[in-house]
């Protein structure tokens, strides 16, 4: 794998900012002031920089409590409307090392490229057929819009901020803190030219509660009025996510980021599919479901994105089975993505199923508080039950079977799981295979994570019909020989 970069202002964390002491306390408006006259705030009402560098996928790491995997940005340009509480970001990226997950292309087989949107409280994606909420990323969003130089100013003075004063490296710092309340914190140090050097803030999230974020900020430069950093770097739960060199900032650019209809008026919708006895394809957004009927219960395989997903998804399997709670959640693996509704499904009183690996990375981040905006867990007072899965586990009820197996050898994840109904022949799996468009030829080069999913069911001897994916649409197995150029056996 990559090394991983070294950055020891970073490593200090959260914790700078208690070991400083101050002897004096700066009146919050005179720093304000200072920051805002050093860097034009005032005069801003719209920004818009674009850079070059390297990254990182948040929350889609290898292997539980590794680094994220990293990235090579070719362009990343953000667009930000302060006025109007209003980011439009857009970007090229691809992978610059093998392992990891994420919509990123393969290693070597070229970039993706997307634009995301937030406005005010709702938050979108463009794609091909047009603009898709996104409401998972709604807290990240705000956090990139009120967590630049000027936004912090500006977050600052309309919620109100305390100050004080931190050092470092023999040099002292004035520090302003504010909070967008139910959103983030933050806690920005302004140097002795008014410049905002580093910000130290926490969002919500729904897998690690309350994350930490330290971002750098440094080169400054003048353009006109406003002047921005050149180099931007950000560290997201204790790794790196960001290392952009910046090539042009635009002042108070034309600005217009209309919120689309379908995008205001988007809830969460869950349809439900009766594959087999007893057994329910859950669907109707970008991340599946699957509910399996056991005697007096259900197990649900899946609880995916956040906590609102989740919920719908409970809510239909109760229309479905309103006599059997929901005792069981099988988690396919640990990225974000997958792993975003285990905290709404353990306030439930779920049991959590998951890899050994991530056994304990769960135990870890769940116990963290979510104190910015308590989710359900945190309101419920629940420490959840995990169970971990080491290469095989089964679950027997009366004629009913069912087992959990590990995909070994991916790249995608390690601890990777996949659920198997060997009387209905079905396989649910996540991430390993996502169906292509009906009628799609095979790629050129077949994918990597298919085959080595080939490889798993036949190192196995599973007798699959059909893939129950947790992306896209049921399908028979042929679908996925087909993909990789060979035929059936």
């Amino acid at each position: 794998m990559a090394a991983r970069s070294s950055w020891p202002l970073l490593a200090t964390g959260i914790g700078l900012l208690l070991a400083g002491c101050a002897s004096t306390t700066p009146d919050p408006q005179t720093v304000l002031r200072q920051a805002d006259q050093a860097l034009g705030a005032s005069q801003l009402k719209t920004l818009q920089f674009s850079g070059r560098g390297s990254g990182a996928t948040f929350g889609q790491a290898w292997q539980p409590e590794i680094g994220w995997p990293q990235l090579n940005y070719s362009v990343l340009t953000r667009t930000l409307d302060y006025d109007k509480g209003a980011l439009r970001e857009e970007f090229g990226r691809s992978r610059a090392e093998e392992k990891g997950g994420g919509g990123i292309p393969l290693l070597g087989q070229g970039e993706q490229r997307a634009t995301g949107f937030v406005l005010g409280e709702h938050a979108w994606n463009t794609t091909p057929t047009g603009p898709v909420a996104a409401p998972v990323t709604v807290d990240a969003r705000i956090h990139d819009l009120w967590t630049t130089p000027h936004g912090a100013i500006k977050a600052a003075q309309r919620h109100g901020a305390t100050t004080g004063t931190r050092s470092d490296g023999g040099q002292s710092y004035s520090t302003f803190s504010y909070r967008v309340p139910g959103r983030l914190d933050a806690t920005a140090w302004v140097d002795a030219q008014g410049q905002i050097t580093r910000i130290d803030s926490r969002q919500p999230h729904p897998v690690m509660g309350d994350t930490e974020v330290t971002t750098l900020y440094s080169d400054y430069r003048a353009f006109g009025a406003i002047r921005f950093p050149m180099r931007i770097r950000q560290s997201q739960g204790g790794h790196p996510v960001f290392d952009l060199q910046v090539q042009d900032v635009q002042p108070n650019a034309a600005v217009d980021i209309a919120l689309p209809d379908n995008v205001r008026t988007a809830t969460e919708r869950v349809l439900s599919e009766q594959v087999a006895p007893g057994v329910w394809f859950l669907f109707g957004g970008s991340h599946n479901s699957v509910a399996i009927e056991m005697s007096n219960h259900v197990v649900l395989v899946e609880a995916p994105l956040y906590e609102g997903r989740t919920a719908a998804v409970f809510a239909e399997v109760r229309k479905l089975l309103p006599t059997k709670p929901i005792r069981t959640v099988i988690n396919s693996h640990h990225h974000f993505d997958h792993a975003g509704g285990l905290r709404a499904a353990a306030a439930e009183g779920a049991a959590l199923v998951t890899s050994q690996a991530a056994k304990p990375y769960f135990e870890r981040v769940f116990a963290k508080p979510q104190q910015i905006r308590p989710d359900r867990l945190a309101q419920s007072g629940r420490s959840p039950e995990i169970l971990g899965v080491t290469t095989r586990r089964q679950f027997v009820d009366g004629d009913l079977r069912f087992e959990v197996h590990e995909i070994q050898g991916s790249v995608h994840a390690q601890g990777f799981l996949m659920v198997y109904l060997p009387k209905e022949k079905l396989l649910i799996e996540a991430d390993a295979y996502t169906p292509a468009a009906p009628n799609s030829g095979p790629p050129p080069v077949p994918n990597a994570n298919h085959v080595n999913l080939v490889q798993n069911i036949e190192r196995l001897g599973l007798q699959v019909e059909r893939i129950l994916p947790l992306h896209g649409r049921v399908v028979p197995i042929g679908e996925l020989y087909a993909g990789i150029g060979r035929a059936r056996p």
